[in-house]
């Protein structure tokens, strides 16, 4: 009997018609979160019914640099850089022309198997190609910080923490990557 084939990851460059696919993507990260209790990350309104949701990746796909993880064709993760954070986060410019990762999110069918890693490689590797040597990346610093961890897994170095939201409640945390 022969094993089946293991599906090949490929990330390819992202654009206005993948917006249904990441919008799905972020609807099943808000569910997945708040089945495991976590209401504070991202809410409990799926991305694609907030006022906001639609048009904001709508943006990300036209006006920032999107890339789409696919395995065998099918979309499972999405990243978009940008060259600075979002002004809405209580975070200043870099000193220096940086990269900044303003969405990564992954189809949790298929958590664990290394997307958002290859996802954050891919950044690192497009910044570099770009001669920039500062990828920046803000999360979610609540929840015992495992998001924090995770992007230290992938070589940032924990900076600033911040609090957001419109209670100014939320925490985050500012990480840096310096690139060669």
């Amino acid at each position: 009997m022969e094993d089946a084939p293991t599906p090949t990851l490929r990330i390819r460059p992202g654009g206005p018609a993948d917006a249904p696919a990441i919008l799905a993507m972020l609807d099943s990260a808000v569910a997945w979160m708040n089945a495991r209790g976590n209401t504070e990350q991202w809410g409990t309104i799926p991305y694609s019914q907030r006022p906001q949701g639609p048009a904001r990746v709508e943006q990300y796909t036209t006006h920032h640099t999107p890339y789409i993880a696919e395995l065998d064709g099918t979309p499972v993760g999405a990243l978009v850089l940008h060259t600075g954070p979002s002004p809405d986060l209580p975070i200043p410019p870099a000193p220096e022309p940086e990269r900044y990762v303003r969405l990564l999110v992954t189809d949790r069918r298929h958590a664990g198997q290394g997307i958002g890693a290859a996802l954050l490689a891919h950044a690192a590797e497009e910044t570099r190609r770009a001669g920039v040597h500062l990828l920046r990346v803000d999360c979610w610093a609540g929840g015992g910080g495992a998001l924090v961890a995770f992007y230290q897994r992938n070589g940032f170095t924990p900076a600033t923490p911040f609090q957001s939201g419109p209670t100014g409640t939320w925490p985050g945390r500012l990480l840096t990557r310096r690139l060669p």
